[in-house]
């Protein structure tokens, strides 16, 4: 194997320019004559607009939605019947749906003056009543957001199979589990640099986004433009995990304000914006039923599941994604017979959710984990070994689970064999029944997770949504002396493309990865692409890099024979040469050959030349199916309600890795994430629809002395769909945290009767389930009820 193929890991191509400062983000951009804009937000949830009072002086520097005469409001519908199309105006009319909504455009040459004409803004709100509560919402006497609508919500689905089949189920468990909103906290907030180019009649838009195609197609249709018209770059990007996956309104008031004013203009989010105004994520309730036979193995599942989808519809994904993912995706990993799920996507008077990193699988891992372990607790066998008599099992593979996901390769058992006897659950046991010295409770948790990935035609279309991913392109371009550049329509913002889709290339042409470059995130050069979400890149954009690499390999063959005196059939394309049975000749010889002198390259050779695009579907584009266990070991003080977290193991299966550095980075990465959502990450709002958190002062996020190291252990079975059997893995490590450390909390409490269903598990939740447990008028008392029931379990 190569040092620098598929399969080795060589260091990042990117990391010399960003980890020296040398990047070029969207705040980096300097245009001659470029003014600062600021947003007037409103501070109410939900009120009508009586009017807009404009300081004086300034008229020429506020834009209110009178002014944006012909632009469309933003609307992301979905084919799913039944679903409710809301219209996000690009500046609000009538009234205000959640804290933060834009109401008014302020320009200035600098961002200090843009505030202060803000600050003069005044708004003339008349206050309605919030719709807060996603349960609430669901009801007929709850006020309406969008009064053409006869409720609140926007989507309702329901799957229902066999459920006669556990009518005799030996036991039966119910909770009501619940996650938290939380915000998406990239390290670069949003942002977007906009002006007119007069000479091409085309707006140029740079933004910080994960899908540049679609935005491009989002913009025109909202500015009444051709898609020619429009040209969106996106230079580096600071982290995405899908904040940075859907239109803004505010890129629409850029695109409009530069047209109108005839210079460059600037937004940069701040962290206040990004927090109490922008977007959400992964707000959900469940009620489900798990029920399993007399051997503990799982025989169906129950679930009404609410996702509050928040006040608009985000453009393309729409506003059922989550919801409507949820009663497809929970059955997960496990085969049972009997199935019934109904779910609700609800509209509240809070920001729009958002996909975020492993989107309504995080949820549904917790939801379906934490009934699993109560499942088998009351079925008196250990968490792990419900799992193993449930999980679909390798012989069984390919397999179509209970609600025709199509699960692609592996094995699932293997994989919780192993985390069990890394995290070693038997003498975590027995130091349980010893007890801790300082007085704290050890809790072992298991989650098994599946990342469907890289989803293509067959699921999107259904959902009829304005994005429908088909063959993803790439071009790949010989230079006169050798080099070689590929372009793609997806875009890397931490993924590592820039080294990752080389390495693609260097398997099958054998240049150096130093001579290989990515051109990305312009749409003037690059091929349409949906872009970059859900864990696709490898698969996409790595198949289709493959193939047009392989047809560039032939060409070259044909050519490099010739040179060799040889037949096309005698040579073979590798290390850089092209190697024929007495000889070779580099890849740069032949590049110069059919560059500089045309008149010696040999008839029949292709007349594409040395420039190729090819467009790439896997065989079955239903999705890849990485997978994975997380175990937890941790700590808890039932005193204070902390959590230390002692040792953490991660196997996983992502097929074919084509970095391994990388993916174990995806996976330490998305792992923090999670961990932060299990223990920290929320979002509230209180009664009046007001956020509760406007600084990393309220919202926590998890730093280093929160996160350790995990442990983490690779398995390997290929796709047989994909280029190399790779999957995606992106997403992977996001989505069991929650799941294991919870079960890992409630493994913990059990000696104290107490359990815990809520995501994040804070100190104070923690108190209170305690206090619940122990009937307990208050925390204190149910710290010293907890310490004489500990006193009395550990005897």
């Amino acid at each position: 194997m190569s040092d620098q193929g598929v399969g080795a890991s060589p260091l990042r191509k990117e990391d010399d320019r960003l980890m020296r400062g040398r990047g070029q983000f969207v705040a980096d951009i300097r245009l001659a004559g470029l003014q600062d804009v600021v947003f007037v937000r409103s501070p109410l949830a939900h009120a009508r607009i009586a009017g807009v009072q404009v300081p004086p002086g300034h008229s020429d520097r506020v834009y209110c939605a009178q002014h944006l005469d012909g632009v469309k409001p933003v609307r992301a519908v979905s084919g799913l019947p039944g679903f409710k199309v809301s219209e996000q105006s690009v500046l609000a009319v009538g009234k205000v749906r959640h804290v933060g909504e834009n109401v008014a455009i302020c320009v200035a040459p600098t961002r200090a003056e843009a505030e202060d004409i803000a600050a003069l803004v005044r708004l003339d709100l008349e206050e309605l009543p919030v719709v807060h509560d996603m349960l609430a919402a669901r009801e007929s006497a709850s006020g309406l957001l969008h009064e053409h609508w006869d409720d609140n919500v926007f989507l309702e689905t329901q799957v229902h199979v066999n459920m006669e089949a556990v009518s005799d189920a030996a036991f039966q468990v119910t909770r009501e589990i619940r996650t938290s909103r939380q915000c998406m906290a990239p390290m670069e907030g949003r942002g977007a640099v906009a002006y007119w180019d007069s000479r091409l009649e085309q707006l140029v838009l740079y933004t910080s986004t994960q899908i540049p195609h679609i935005v491009r197609s989002g913009l025109a249709e909202c500015l009444g433009l051709e898609e020619g018209q429009v040209r969106v770059i996106t230079p580096d990007v600071g982290g995405g995990f899908g904040y940075k996956g859907i239109l803004l309104t505010e890129e629409v008031a850029l695109g409009w304000l530069a047209m109108r004013r005839g210079h460059p203009v600037r937004w940069i989010e701040d962290r206040r914006e990004h927090l109490t105004a922008s977007a959400n994520c992964r707000e959900h309730h469940y009620h489900i039923t798990g029920y399993a036979d007399a051997q503990g193995r799982l025989l169906g599942l129950q679930c009404e599941a609410t996702v509050d989808s928040g006040a608009y519809s985000s453009y393309p994904f729409s506003a059922c994604l989550e919801a409507a993912q949820v009663a497809s995706i929970l059955p997960g990993p496990y085969d049972f017979a009997a199935y019934s799920c109904k779910t609700w996507s609800v509209a509240t008077n809070k920001c729009p959710i958002l996909p975020y990193r492993g989107v309504a699988r995080t949820g549904v891992c917790f939801a379906l984990e934490l009934l699993l372990d109560d499942l088998a607790r009351e079925a008196g066998v250990e968490p792990y070994e419900l799992r193993l008599r449930s999980l679909v099992r390798p012989e069984q593979m390919p397999f179509d689970n209970i609600t025709n996901k199509h699960f692609d390769s592996g094995d699932y058992p293997e994989a919780l064999s192993q985390a069990v006897a890394a995290i070693d659950v038997t003498a975590i046991r027995a130091r349980q029944r010893r007890g801790e010295p300082d007085g704290r409770l050890i809790g072992v948790g298991l989650a098994v997770y599946c990342e469907q990935a890289a989803h293509g035609t067959s699921v999107y279309a259904g959902w009829g949504i304005p994005m429908v991913p088909g063959h993803e392109q790439a071009t790949a371009r010989l230079t006169p002396d050798g080099g070689l550049e590929l372009r793609i329509g997806a875009h890397s913002h931490g993924q590592s493309l820039e080294t990752t889709l080389p390495q693609v290339a260097h398997e099958i042409l054998g240049i150096d990865i130093a001579r290989i470059r990515l051109v990305h995130g312009d749409t003037a050069y690059t091929p349409y692409s949906t872009g970059t979400w859900g864990s696709r890149c490898m698969v996409m954009s790595g198949g289709a890099v493959a193939r047009a690499c392989r047809t560039l390999a032939r060409r070259l063959a044909h050519i490099g024979a010739s040179m060799l005196q040889v037949a096309p059939e005698q040579v073979c394309v590798r290390d850089g040469l092209v190697a024929g049975p007495q000889g070779s000749v580099t890849i740069a010889d032949v590049a110069r050959l059919w560059y500089r002198r045309p008149q010696d390259v040999p008839p029949g050779a292709d007349a594409g030349g040395l420039e190729v695009t090819e467009g790439y579907k896997p065989q079955r584009d239903s999705g890849t199916f990485g997978y994975g266990v997380h175990a937890v070991l941790l700590a808890l003080d039932p005193e204070t309600g902390d959590v230390e977290i002692l040792d953490y193991v991660i196997v996983e299966d992502g097929g074919k890795l084509v970095n391994p550095m990388v993916v174990d980075g995806q996976i330490y990465g998305g792992t923090a994430q999670g961990i932060g959502t299990a223990l920290y990450e929320e979002m509230a709002f209180d009664a009046s629809g007001q956020p509760q958190a406007s600084t990393f002062a309220d919202y926590l996020l998890p730093g280093p002395t929160e996160v350790p190291e995990p442990r983490l252990i690779h398995m390997e079975t290929l796709s047989p769909y994909t280029e190399f059997g790779v999957k995606g893995i992106g997403e992977s490590g996001a989505i069991p945290p929650p799941a294991a450390i919870g079960n890992a909390i409630n493994d913990a409490l059990h000696p104290l009767g107490a359990q815990l269903h809520v995501s994040p598990a804070t100190p104070r939740r923690i108190l209170e389930a305690i206090a619940r447990a122990q009937g307990a008028s208050d925390i204190a008392a149910a710290r010293a009820e907890a310490a004489a029931r500990m006193d009395k379990e550990f005897a």
